[in-house]
């Protein structure tokens, strides 16, 4: 099957994934073939009728106010920097995307809560481990129940994606035993002069896809045309965008969709789960995506790697461990914004 390019889209779809949790295999073959119509000629859509409820998105929005109100030196104690695996406060400018600027949000980085003694983090596996928590009174607890739940619909979305690729519903479990999927608290403090400066810059997803829950506009995607379109909120939906790795996976049928925050004129929240498969999953084309004879568009790519050298070449503190030689990129680190629209755009205009 041939890869297909993006359209010139002005917003974006909505896919009702209730299907997917149905008994029923035609109505989660439906629900799938909507999913990956979107994935294809989008990339980024909007995702109605899941199981993530009011209430726990709720106590997760208000842990996040209490926990970004504290002072910079209360946040600072769980500096990110401090993390052997990736974990904890990210403060404004820290991270660094393509175009070399600094973002002016804020973040607290966590994961699934891994025990030192697990083997993987005991050998080293990256973003492995234990979070960073602070001390808060009922932080850990409401911001683990929201990870569950926003896991769990990204397990019933990965089953969906598997049935529109002509798989069966479990073709990539067995890539999602352990993985580095990190959930991301975002804050972006109002901005006077937003339309000077990035809430964050230009980039894909590095992961297999996101679900965003944000609580205010400023998102912006690129379409098949290269223009930036704005994405309001829609009330109780997801923002689900396609990663890195979908798009290796299918060949480029599914396009990792760049965007980016500007614009924001009021204070905003914002919770994107990335989605990962195993760290150690080497991902390539799949063969329906690839015809006979034909080159495929990318080679194996180690998911973690991928991931890890993604981070390494945005992350300050990372950067600064790099130019003491205390880390090195992965072997065939690709640069940052190698994926999406964007990369694409650049290709045609280069060539």
């Amino acid at each position: 099957m041939a890869s297909r390019s993006p359209l010139a889209f002005t917003e974006l779809p909505v896919v009702d994934v209730s299907g997917l949790y149905s008994s029923n295999r035609q109505d989660r073959l439906a629900a799938a073939m909507e999913l990956g119509k979107a994935a294809q000629e989008v990339g980024f859509l909007y995702v109605t009728g899941h199981r993530v409820s009011r209430d726990v998105r709720s106590g997760l929005i208000d842990q996040t106010k209490e926990f970004f109100a504290l002072s910079e030196q209360e946040k600072m104690e769980i500096y990110i920097g401090k993390s052997a695996n990736h974990r904890g406060y990210v403060p404004p400018g820290e991270e660094v995307m393509a175009d070399g600027k600094g973002d002016t949000k804020e973040a607290l980085d966590l994961g699934p809560e891994i025990p030192s003694d697990h083997a993987l983090v005991k050998s080293g596996t990256p973003f492995l481990g234990p979070n960073q928590w602070p001390a808060l009174d009922g932080f850990q607890s409401s911001v683990s129940t929201y990870y569950e739940a926003v896991f769990d619909l990204g397990r019933h979305l990965l089953h969906g994606f598997a049935l529109a690729l002509g798989e069966e519903e479990d073709f990539f479990d067995k890539y999602v035993t352990c993985p580095p999927s990190q959930l991301r608290l975002l804050h972006y403090p109002y901005n006077s002069q937003a339309s000077d400066s990035p809430g964050i810059g230009a980039h894909t997803d590095y992961e297999c896809f996101t679900l965003l829950l944000p609580t205010a506009p400023g998102l912006e995607v690129m379409n098949g045309a290269g223009d930036w379109i704005d994405v309001p909120l829609l009330p109780d939906a997801y923002v689900v965008n396609i990663g890195d790795m979908m798009e290796v996976w299918t060949n480029g049928r599914f396009v990792a969709t760049s965007h980016r925050v500007r614009k924001v004129k009021e204070e905003r929240y914002s919770f994107p789960l990335f989605f990962a498969c195993d760290y150690d999953t080497v991902v390539e084309p799949l063969p329906a995506f690839v015809a006979e004879n034909e080159k495929p568009n990318f080679g194996p790519i180690k998911a973690g790697d991928h991931l890890l050298a993604q981070t390494m070449q945005s992350f300050t503190y990372l950067i600064e461990k790099q130019k003491r030689g205390e880390i090195g990129l992965p072997e065939g680190a690709k640069e940052l914004s190698s994926f999406g629209q964007e990369a694409r755009q650049k290709a045609d205009a280069d060539a």
